[in-house]
Order: structure tokens, then C-alpha cells, then sequence
């Protein structure tokens, strides 16, 4: 039986902001990183939440890669506050917090005493789709642990481009690559449905015509509201079709050598789909994609590499690092880790719906070959 499920109501474009004014709320707690308070992003946010709330409260000491120190700080910050609404604003890593927040207090406190506030997400960058997921990335220790839970969806959604004007331009390249690798593992997960397979196509289609857009020039904003609505439809995707061992490869890479995840996913995203190819429905559906992109061969093999090709030439268009050692990785460090990394990955969470189930041996393949 196939499932799919709808939770975010989503509001887009300019202006999408204003729209919290719908709601009711008379405390609210701000959940944000140092950056988005310096460069004014909360200031614009509070301006709106003012005209309604009597309290507003902001924990702003996300950090990228948050741990479960971070996670239990927001904690006490949100017993204090006592919001009715919950407002996460930046990243994947700020959305992703929030969401660790509640819902630990949630587990802790029990279903029966907890009443969830209203949980509006506004991500200011354009790739984790975190904004409509159900997932939750926590670092704890040197592992990246994903919580996965229907319930920590946000409610509201706001894909205001204006947010996303002054990404630079590495970030805008890290974060549109994760955004396709998010649509190309759920469009090719055995869980996948119809309703998944709309949406991931939609999404590869905008990356390869809007990505190059954003990058060369942030201040355009068709550009950078269909990256937004790429990332969203992707985050929709996987968040009901499940992810892959790119995610899985990522997650370890990015927990022991600090590589940003979206960079990691780029890095490895070619290779996974080779080692995916060998299974027939995995090939036919990368096919798929090829013909949509009118890059198709004369089989689902040479259609699919001409995706992975098409995949190349985006990446080298946004000067974006070719192998893990360019990223600064020593050989000897890499080598001495590759047994960890690739058992770490084996049992993350978003190998079991990977389309060929590997074995560590594979996903060392996979590594050593991307290095």
C-alpha cells in the first residue's frame, strides 16, 4: 500500500512573511543561528511577530552540525519561554534543531502533557527541505544520528525568497546539489509512489534550469524562489519515498571530516548512482529522467550515464570540489577512517530504502572511489 502524507501549509514568494499574522500566538519562541541576528533577518521576523505576540523570545545558538549539547540548551530555553508558536529561522541545521527541541521535550514529557505549540519553519537557504520533513539531523559525538518522526513536521512553511537574496555563492552551490540528490533518491527508493515521482521530477527539472541562475547572480528572485520551490517539492519527496546511501555516505563524511552536507552529497552523488545503475528499476528511472531532460541515449544505461554527465557539467559550472581530498581530507586520515565511515553508514537509517542494498564493503567502494 502505498502512503503519502501532507502536513505544512505552505506559503511562497515575496511577502510569504506577513502570513503568520493568521495565526494566534501570544508567546513565541524564535529558534535561529548568530548569523541570521546580524545580518537583520531577526529583526524583520520580530517586526511581524510583534503585532501579536506578547513575548518573543530567540535562541540563537545554533550551529551547523548541531549536537545534542545545542539540542538540551534550546531545551531549557523553550521550558522557560512556554511558546504557543515556534518559529525556526535558517538552515537545515537551525530547522532540524527545533524540531530536536520539541521533540525531546515531547518524549520526555509524554504525549498527554505536552501540547504542541504551532511550529512555523522559514528556511533561508534553499536544499534541505527541512521545512516540510519529517526528519531531524542530531549530531551525537562523531556520528550523525536521524530522528524520524511524522511529528516534528512543522505546521506552517514560509519559502520567502527574499530570505535567500544574500546566500553566497558556495552555499547556494552546496545547498542546490543536496536538494537533487534529495529528489533523485526518493524518485528512485522503493518506497517511491506516483505522487513522490511528481515531485521529484519537478524539482530535478528546476535545479538544472534555475541552480546556474542563482549562482551566478543571488539577487535574482525567479531564481532563487524556484531553488526555494525545488528544495520544498524534494524535502515532500523524500520525506514520504525515504532517501539513499548518498545520504548515508554523507551523513558519516560530513560527522568525521566536517564536510558541508551538501557538498558531500555532491561529491558522492555520481558514484551512488553508478553502484544504484545495477539495479533494473533504479537504471530505467535515472533513464527516465534523462529523456525528460531530452539527454537520452539509445538505452537506460547510456541515458543514465548522460545524467551523471549532466551532473558533472553542473558541478564544474559552479567550481564545486571534484573528490573528497580536494576538500582538504588527507589520504592517510581518510584511509585510517574508511573502515568507520563506511560501517557508519551502513546502519544509518536511510540505507534501508536505497534501491540496491549494499554491504560495507560497497559503500568503501563508493567512498575510495569519490576520494
Amino acid at each position: 500500500m502505498n502512503r503519502y502524507s501532507v502536513i505544512p501549509t505552505i506559503y511562497s514568494q515575496q511577502e510569504a512573511l506577513r502570513q503568520l499574522e493568521n495565526y494566534e500566538y501570544k508567546n513565541a519562541l524564535v529558534v535561529t543561528d548568530k548569523v541570521m541576528r546580524e545580518i537583520g533577518m531577526v529583526d524583520k521576523l520580530i517586526k511581524v511577530l510583534e503585532k501579536k505576540a506578547n513575548n518573543i523570545e530567540v535562541f540563537d545558538e545554533v550551529l551547523p552540525d548541531p549536537s545534542v549539547a545545542i539540542v538540551t540548551k534550546g531545551m531549557e530555553e523553550y521550558l522557560k519561554s512556554e511558546p504557543d508558536l515556534v518559529v525556526a529561522l535558517g538552515g537545515g541545521s537551525v530547522i532540524d534543531t527545533a524540531k530536536a527541541i520539541m521533540y525531546s521535550i515531547y518524549k520526555s514529557c509524554g504525549k498527554e502533557n505536552f501540547v504542541k505549540p504551532v511550529f512555523a519553519a522559514i528556511p533561508t537557504t534553499s536544499g534541505t527541505g527541512s521545512e516540510v520533513t519529517s526528519f531531524s539531523v542530531i549530531k551525537m559525538e562523531s556520528e550523525k544520528i536521524c530522528l524520524v518522526d511524522d511529528w516534528m513536521c512543522p505546521d506552517v512553511a514560509i519559502l520567502d525568497p527574499e530570505f535567500v537574496k544574500s546566500v553566497p555563492k558556495n552555499v547556494t552551490a552546496d545547498t542546490g546539489m543536496d536538494a537533487l540528490v534529495h529528489a533523485l533518491e526518493a524518485y528512485v527508493s522503493p518506497d517511491a509512489n506516483d505522487f513522490t515521482d511528481a515531485l521529484a521530477e519537478k524539482a530535478v527539472s528546476l535545479v538544472f534550469n534555475y541552480l546556474l541562475d542563482a549562482y551566478r547572480d543571488g539577487s535574482c528572485t525567479v531564481a532563487r524562489e524556484k531553488m526555494h520551490n525545488a528544495s520544498c517539492m524534494a524535502g515532500m519527496a523524500f520525506t514520504n519515498a525515504g532517501l539513499g546511501i548518498n545520504h548515508s555516505l554523507a551523513h558519516a563524511l560530513g560527522a568525521l571530516f566536517h564536510v558541508p552536507h551538501g557538498r558531500a552529497n555532491s561529491l558522492l552523488v555520481t558514484h551512488v548512482i553508478q553502484y544504484n545503475m545495477a539495479d533494473e528499476r533504479a537504471c530505467s528511472k535515472y533513464a527516465k529522467l534523462a529523456r525528460m531532460m531530452r539527454i537520452e541515449g539509445r538505452n537506460d544505461i547510456e541515458s543514465t550515464n548522460n545524467l551523471i554527465k549532466a551532473i558533472m557539467v553542473l558541478k564544474k559550472e559552479m567550481n564545486m570540489p571534484k573528490s573528497i581530498m580536494s576538500t582538504g581530507v588527507k589520504k592517510e586520515d581518510f584511509a585510517n577512517k574508511l573502515d568507520q565511515l563506511s560501517r557508519t553508514a551502513l546502519k544509518d537509517s536511510c540505507t534501508l530504502t536505497n534501491p540496491k542494498q549494499p554491504k560495507a564493503e560497497d559503500l568503501k567502494k563508493i567512498y575510495t572511489e569519490a576520494f
